[in-house]
């Protein structure tokens, strides 16, 4: 009974007023089918903002609707502002970007000598990531977190390849603390927070925050309120923060002139870190940088108890996209896809059209794939680095979404390309409920090395 009183509620206030538009429309139906309960959108084009809207509900057990006020959490988007405070420190001259991480650091394994302040910022350091181990219901000290994260084995040698490591950030916050001589959230609030009338700051669930919204999970298709995280943990460097669609807003636009970042830390910003062989990383310092249609595309996501956002600039057609969503369910990077479009349609092709699959077995091998990943399996034919990736959480996580995804109906391959680090195929998986883009990288052995999978 009380579980059918919250879908007659979440539908009533998701159903918003009869003179929604087709924008509207499209959300607040992907946000039912999601079952995601509150979302804030904020949308910039040339600089002045276009759409400002709150959907849904910011806290459900008391029906508090989202508004333009609302206060979520950042995720990783909060990794922009901490890669800035770094580029402001080096500016300041209190640090450099290729100085090793020890130099500021005492203590740290003999592992990690070689990684450098300009590997943490751009996640080439070659560093795991320590979720798997943490206790997130423990309060760990500076050196209690570095102590317990230098037991996470290397990846690869700093500057070899690029891999999305929280821990890097962590680092950073600590390096923060000790150069800028007090905690690095105060310095955020100082530099850059107040100078741009942001109401942004490092989580702490004990004050007093007005408009605050709840972050929600789903756990098999029930939704429930976030866990609870240990409060030092709340404010660690990788993206810690309380901020809204409109604080954003104002780093958006912050990021076109000087009043932060001068001209030649932005360039460095947006530009892709050189790997040792000398090709570039999908991601600058504090930012994924890559192109859509042409155009230059800088964003960055972020996902932590139970919220999802994302921070979208298409720097080209000065078009800016905000999602801000209190539901680990939501796919916040579906949802800026579906503002840009509306706004600049020729930035989104069509959906690809299936190709002929002149190798139906290794179709077939993907298919049981995937379904082992829906098993909480993982595939046979990994190879080494992506078996050590697949780690009984991330599986039990993994599992859990294509469960929710449904049966699946059809199998299309959409693309697939040969080149000296192996094999890459894009497939796309219709299930009865969701539609998801299957990439998967094969090394030059035949096996899995990269297995990824997103909403269309």
């Amino acid at each position: 009974m009380r579980r059918t009183c919250l879908a007659l509620l979440l539908t009533a206030v998701l159903a918003g007023p009869a003179q929604a538009d087709r924008l509207d429309d499209a959300l607040l139906a992907e946000m039912k089918r999601r079952q995601v309960p509150g979302l804030s959108v904020l949308v910039l084009k040339d600089g002045k903002v276009i759409k400002e809207k709150g959907y849904g509900l910011a806290n459900v057990e008391h029906a508090v609707p989202v508004t333009p006020q609302t206060v979520f959490q950042s995720g990783s988007v909060g990794k922009t502002f901490t890669a800035a405070l770094i580029l402001l420190l080096e500016r300041d001259g209190k640090l450099s970007l290729d100085d090793p991480l020890s130099r500021h650091l005492p203590g740290t394994p003999p592992a990690w000598d070689k990684i450098t302040l300009r590997h943490l910022l751009s996640h080439t350091s070659g560093l795991g990531d320590p979720y798997e181990i943490i206790d997130l219901r423990k309060d760990y000290s500076d050196e209690e977190l570095m102590a317990l994260e230098a037991r996470v084995p290397m990846r690869f040698s700093p500057g070899e390849k690029w891999s999305y490591s929280n821990m890097g950030y962590h680092l950073l916050g600590f390096v923060a603390n000790r150069v800028g001589g007090k905690f690095y959230g105060e310095q955020l609030r100082e530099r850059l927070f107040a100078p741009l009338g942001m109401g942004t700051r490092v989580i702490s669930e004990s004050d007093i925050i007005p408009h605050r919204a709840a972050g929600y999970e789903r756990k098999d298709g029930v939704l429930k309120n976030q866990a609870w995280v240990a409060p030092r943990l709340n404010t660690t460097a990788d993206g810690s923060l309380y901020l809204t669609a409109r604080d954003l807003a104002r780093w958006d636009q912050a990021l076109y002139g000087d009043a932060i970042l001068d001209a030649r830390l932005r360039q460095a910003s947006f530009t892709p870190a050189k790997l040792n062989d000398g090709s570039d990383a999908p991601y600058g310092y504090g930012w994924y940088v890559d192109k859509v249609k042409g155009r230059r595309h800088i964003s960055h996501g972020g996902a932590w108890q139970g919220f999802r956002a994302h921070l979208c600039r298409y720097v080209d057609d000065k078009l800016t996209v905000i999602i801000l969503a209190n539901a680990d369910s939501a796919p916040p990077s579906r949802f800026a896809n579906m503002v840009a479009a509306h706004y600049v349609p020729d930035l989104f092709d069509a959906p690809a059209k299936a190709i002929a699959d002149p190798e139906p077995a290794l179709t077939a091998q993907v298919r049981a794939a995937m379904a082992g990943l829906a098993a909480g399996q993982a595939p046979a034919g990994a190879n080494d680095e992506l078996a050590a990736k697949l780690t009984p959480a991330v599986l039990a996580r993994v599992a859990e979404a294509l469960r929710e995804a449904g049966t699946l109906r059809s199998v299309g391959l959409l693309s697939r390309k040969d080149d000296a680090a192996g094999r890459r195929l894009r497939y796309r998986f219709e299930h009865d409920t969701e539609t998801l883009l299957v990439s998967i990288t094969l090394d030059q052995g035949g096996r899995f090395a990269a297995l990824n999978f997103s909403p269309e």
